[in-house]
């Protein structure tokens, strides 16, 4: 059977979760197209084949199967809506406004590791129109298939969430020992910031560079983590991707902190942070190692292949046992006020194919 693929994107952090996914549709030979809610990531498509301009196009082209790496996916799209996610569980957000909402969209969840697949297993019992599947995430694929790039001296990535809340951005005196630090020559810095941080903020940073404290711009930050030694950030969710080489995060005043991290309170520890985590612990070594296994205990960079296979396995499984989606009125009239697209078809059932 050739199966068709759509994945369903609003940001752009989204393409790199995408792409690996892209490549192993492409791999078996099944079609797969994209489509976009917002218009920034559409500049990213040179080849206009690739990107269904609209959501009419969308429902012409009938997809089996769509990968969905944004909170919600227009309910009246043909197919099996799957949950891919955006990003690790952060702890930014309350239990029922972050990582674990069920918004009664999706009727598989491709889960990262046990960290949440226990959780949404949990939830399932309760909210029975589901799945859940393990299968590791597809963004962090090409982090373990792109080598390791020599430097010349220690290399600190600096990131950080949008949110004013939890971001070391909205801290002077922050920004301020990050600077001095720069300037001693000892470290080389490499800062990329979250694509939704102010802009004002984006300015500053960008004003300080030099030599060795060098902005970058990328929606895609996997290979920036094959070029440096250490991460310097706040509450986001890239710090578990960049956990994942088992190398060392410093924090400041992240929201859950924990013993996998070095979490600071005070501008003024910066620097002994940053050498503790050049010469970590025999203890902090065996903290990041339990954390990446519980969050995500794979490291093959074949995240892509398992997302795919629960994907194809769960649409021809027989579902008489699950119940229909919500009806969730307001959710649904907002995913037709943001596409300018009122349809009045709703599916609320998984869809079942049987196998050839």
């Amino acid at each position: 059977m050739n199966y068709r693929f759509l994945i369903y994107i609003s940001h752009t952090y989204a393409l790199p979760i995408g792409k690996p996914l892209q490549k192993e549709i492409r791999n078996r030979g099944y079609d797969v197209k994209w489509f976009s809610e917002l218009e920034e990531p559409k500049k990213f498509f040179p080849e206009s084949g690739d990107l269904l301009s609209n959501i009419q196009k969308v429902i012409t082209y009938e997809p089996h199967i769509v990968l969905t790496i944004t909170d919600v996916v227009a309910d009246f799209i043909p197919g099996l809506k799957v949950q891919i996610f955006h990003g690790f569980l952060a702890n930014k957000h309350s239990f029922k406004k972050g990582h674990f909402r069920i918004r009664g969209f999706f009727d598989l969840y491709c889960t990262q590791g046990p960290s949440t697949t226990c959780t949404f297993k949990e939830i399932q019992e309760n909210n029975p129109h589901f799945q859940v599947k393990e299968t590791g995430w597809s963004k962090v694929d090409p982090l373990f298939q792109i080598p390791e790039q020599p430097r010349q001296k220690p290399t600190i990535l600096i990131s950080s969430t949008f949110s004013p809340k939890y971001s070391w951005t909205y801290h002077e005196n922050v920004v301020n020992e990050l600077e001095r630090i720069s300037k001693t020559g000892k470290y080389k810095f490499l800062v990329v910031l979250h694509p939704k941080m102010a802009a004002g903020k984006i300015a500053k940073i960008k004003s300080l560079q030099h030599a060795d404290f060098e902005y970058i711009e990328t929606p895609d930050i996997i290979p920036l983590f094959r070029q440096t030694d250490i991460m310097f950030s706040d509450t986001t969710s890239a710090i578990t991707e960049f956990m994942l080489q088992k190398k060392p995060v410093v924090t400041f005043k992240n929201n859950k902190p924990s013993s996998h991290l070095i979490d600071i309170t005070d501008a003024s520890d910066i620097e002994s942070a940053i050498e503790l985590a050049f010469n970590p612990s025999e203890n902090l070594v065996n903290a990041i190692e339990d954390y990446t296994n519980f969050t995500h205990p794979y490291f093959d960079g074949d995240s892509s292949r398992r997302v795919i296979n629960a994907c194809i396995d769960f649409l021809h499984e027989d579902k008489t046992k699950f119940k229909l989606k919500p009806l969730n009125l307001i959710r649904r009239y907002k995913i037709r006020k943001l596409l300018n697209y009122y349809s009045l078809k709703s599916n609320r059932r998984m869809p079942y194919i049987q196998k050839d």
